[in-house]
């Protein structure tokens, strides 16, 4: 657990859509325990936030995660989730775009029966692509003006490894990705010099989250990343010594903490075009 003052976040108030699960929901929780009021969005399990809520409050000894039903691929929503930030807590400083939609839409099999993109059903293509491409633009393009009116702000996407991307039967989900990954490095460029960073984050590896279908053996279960590796990272990137970091991604497998300096260790770092 981070102390509020380790990370000089305290205070702040951060979205974090999809927050009621799997790195959402450890994000959520880890920011909170950081001293960030967080709005937790869901599409449309509610009962997911509003429990993650409650743990927090009990870790926190306090009511910092505010779980909200906003679906990101509504304009609406998406607005609707910052006004519910400002006329809460009175500020917005942090967007996490985590809310995603991935390959067990497709198939319950697709690890070991990769499906072909001719056999993905359009309405699938749209959902997928909807949630992880759209809807992070329609979040951040909501959450920049209070930022801009702040003179600051962070926003990070949650991405995946490159291998992913081009990985045999991973369409629309690679393909989804590596939009969100072009949006990261436009958005920094737009933003530059405004005092707001735009950069993604991944864990790095196959993560036991809501995506990894409940059939999978548990020898292979075993094997996946816990979704808490990404919190350290998370922090950083959100914290003033990461003032200077914008259109980059951090893997958080890569991650071995900050140095004196301020900096990331070795390669954790690299630049999100390629």
């Amino acid at each position: 657990m981070s102390a509020p003052e380790e990370h000089g976040l305290a205070d702040q108030v951060a979205i974090v859509t999809g927050g009621g699960r799997g790195l959402g929901r450890a994000m959520t929780l880890g920011l909170a325990q950081a001293g960030v009021r967080v709005i937790a969005t869901a599409a449309r399990e509610l009962a997911e936030v509003e429990a993650v809520a409650q743990e927090a409050e009990r870790a926190c000894g306090d009511d910092r995660v505010r779980p909200l039903l906003a679906d990101v691929t509504r304009a609406a929503d998406c607005a609707a989730a910052v006004r519910e930030a400002v006329a809460r807590f009175g500020r917005l400083d942090i967007l996490v775009n985590n809310a995603g939609r991935g390959m067990k839409y497709v198939s319950d099999t697709f690890l070991t029966e990769p499906s072909r993109f001719w056999e993905v059903a359009p309405d699938t293509w749209r959902m997928v692509i909807d949630t992880n491409v759209n809807g992070p633009f329609l979040m951040a393009r909501a959450a920049v003006p209070a930022m801009l009116e702040r003179g600051s702000g962070r926003i990070v996407n949650v991405s995946m490894n490159r291998e992913t991307m081009r990985r045999r039967g991973f369409s629309p989900y690679g393909p989804s990705k590596a939009a969100l990954e072009s949006e990261t490095a436009i958005w920094a460029q737009d933003l530059a010099d405004s005092g707001i960073t735009v950069n993604a984050l991944l864990p790095g590896g196959a993560t036991l989250t809501g995506m990894i279908p409940e059939g999978l053996p548990d020898v292979a279960r075993a094997g996946l990343l816990s979704p808490e590796i990404v919190v350290p990272p998370l922090l950083w990137l959100c914290s003033d010594a990461a003032a200077a970091v914008t259109g980059k991604r951090l893997d958080a497998r890569r991650w071995t903490g900050a140095q004196p300096a301020g900096e990331p260790g070795h390669d954790a770092i690299e630049d999100v075009a390629w």
